[in-house]
């Protein structure tokens, strides 16, 4: 039961609390009263069962917890209204999720989604307190794993959140989808947030699995919204599209004990053909439309990978040049540091060595794998070792760690 309401959580606590945000007008008591019904769930669940829908279930009882509470604190005429039309709607069953039919509920619950991701994206905010509160109130993530995904310490994450809820409150924030002429300002926000919560479900910060399929499944569906509400954005498209094409590899990313496998060695059959062909129709999609940007980008390297049959059959070449270009319009050291890599498969380790001294990232875990995996190819195998020690004490996922345990070990049993 203990993993069942766990699942819950993680699945229906976003969905949820944007449905809270919407009945309540105020995030904090939203947060709050999810957080109630979750314990109340707890307590009852594993005595009467999950219930047949259990999201709609949560919403219900952080409703009437909401309305409790506003009812006790209604000091002023506003908030005795707020609970009065709180109790009117749970009599409604439009605008019940535990009365109304699934469907009828899921189509509610996707829309308030939406509504509330470009809220949390508001000009007012800084980018990365919009990503971070978007993260926070959809992806379901504590604010450990947020800081983990912003290379912060938790505090630091915890006060930003804390920041962001304020001004937002401070500046009024309606809680709506932006008009057309809004949107622009707020996409490359939304996007950003959606990959972020993808990226920890395609490799978890925490939990024994290396993956979180709640999330990057979350991540999708969202991503198509987005498509389905501007169509005509080719970086919603090129972020789909990554995302489609990398989660085509799911199934071979991990063997039948549960071992992660890097994508080298994967057993290419295995991907998920479907995923691919989408993946490519929304690349072909996007070229159309001659208006390169990152996810676009991200998304033709995902795509070049998905062409090639195996790891040596692997066009270098081309995914170096589309690193070169992403480089050019962000130039940050996690697309260096990647380049790096697709240059140490193009023209040999020692090539990738080189072009990782002009990377600065000794807190990115992703870094210190890379450059022992160079190093152990290149025949250095004291700094090798020393690398991939470094990158085990920066690994939270255990499928993680003991991946790169696997590959030290290997280095070090070659040496006897």
């Amino acid at each position: 039961m203990t993993d069942s309401l766990e699942t819950v959580f993680r699945r229906e606590a976003g969905r949820c609390t944007a449905t809270l945000i919407r009945l309540l007008g105020d995030i904090d008591l939203a947060e709050e009263a999810v957080a109630e019904a979750f314990t109340i769930a707890a307590e009852q669940w594993p005595i009467r069962g999950i219930p047949p829908n259990p999201g709609g279930w949560i919403t219900t009882t952080a409703r009437n917890r909401a309305i409790d509470r506003l009812r006790r604190e209604a000091t002023r005429t506003d908030r005795h209204h707020a609970a009065h039309r709180l109790h009117s709607e749970a009599m409604d069953p439009d605008h019940n999720p535990e009365i109304a039919d699934l469907d009828a509920f899921v189509v509610v619950v996707a829309d308030d989604q939406l509504r509330l991701m470009f809220l949390c994206c508001h000009p007012a905010l800084a980018a990365d307190s919009q990503v971070a509160l978007t993260l926070r109130l959809l992806g379901g993530l504590e604010t450990a794993e947020i800081a983990r995904a912003f290379l912060v310490p938790e505090t630091t994450m915890a006060q930003r959140i804390v920041r962001a809820k304020r001004k937002l409150h401070d500046n009024h924030a309606t809680y709506r989808i932006p008009r057309a002429a809004e949107l622009p300002d707020r996409l490359a926000a939304v996007l950003g947030a959606i990959y972020l919560i993808y990226t920890e479900g395609h490799t978890a910060t925490t939990g024994t699995s290396l993956t979180r399929t709640d999330l990057s499944t979350e991540a999708i569906r969202i991503g198509r919204v987005v498509v389905a509400l501007m169509p005509d954005e080719p970086e919603a498209m090129g972020l789909l599209a990554l995302m489609l094409l990398t989660e085509a590899r799911r199934p071979a990313r991990v063997d039948s004990l549960e071992s992660m496998v890097r994508l080298t060695d994967q057993d290419r059959s295995l991907w998920t053909r479907a995923l691919i062909e989408e993946g490519h129709d929304l690349v072909r999609a996007c070229l159309r439309r001659n208006q390169p940007g990152p996810f676009q980008l991200q998304a033709a390297i995902a795509a070049v990978h998905a062409d090639s049959p195996s790891a040596e059959a692997t066009d270098w070449s081309q995914i170096v040049t589309l690193y070169d270009q992403l480089y050019a319009i962000r130039p940050n050291p996690v697309v260096a540091l990647n380049r790096a890599v697709a240059v140490g498969s193009l023209e040999g380790p020692s090539a990738g060595l080189d072009a990782l001294t002009r990377v600065d990232l000794d807190g990115y875990q992703p870094y210190h794998a890379a450059r022992a995996d160079l190093l152990a190819r290149a025949g250095r195998t004291d700094e090798a070792l020393a690398a991939y020690t470094r990158a085990i004490e920066l690994t939270s996922n255990p499928a993680e760690r003991e991946f790169l345990e696997r590959q030290r070990g290997n280095i070090a049993d070659s040496e006897l």
